[in-house]
């Protein structure tokens, strides 16, 4: 649900909390400083914010438009051909 210790001090490189905190703010991370002092960071979030369980999106599907000059165009008639005896 949270990140751990370690987890904290590898994204923000500091070991520090006040540091990891003022880290995680320049990153764009939201968090809470607990009761102790320690930066509070939830794991969706950071997943969300780095773009982690996006699916990729799919290629959008051609978009194909009737060609309505070939359709306007005047054609003759069809003539039905008689069959030879």
């Amino acid at each position: 649900m949270f990140l751990t210790p370690d987890e904290l001090v590898e994204m923000t490189g500091r070991k520090q909390m006040r540091a990891q905190a003022v880290a995680l703010t320049h990153l764009g991370v939201i968090h809470k400083i607990r009761a102790d002092g320690k930066p509070l960071v939830l794991r969706a979030h950071v997943e969300q914010l780095l773009g982690a369980g996006i699916a990729p999106r799919a290629k959008a599907a051609p978009h194909f438009e009737p060609n309505w000059a070939a359709a306007n165009e005047r054609h003759p008639p069809l003539v039905a051909r008689k069959e030879k005896k």
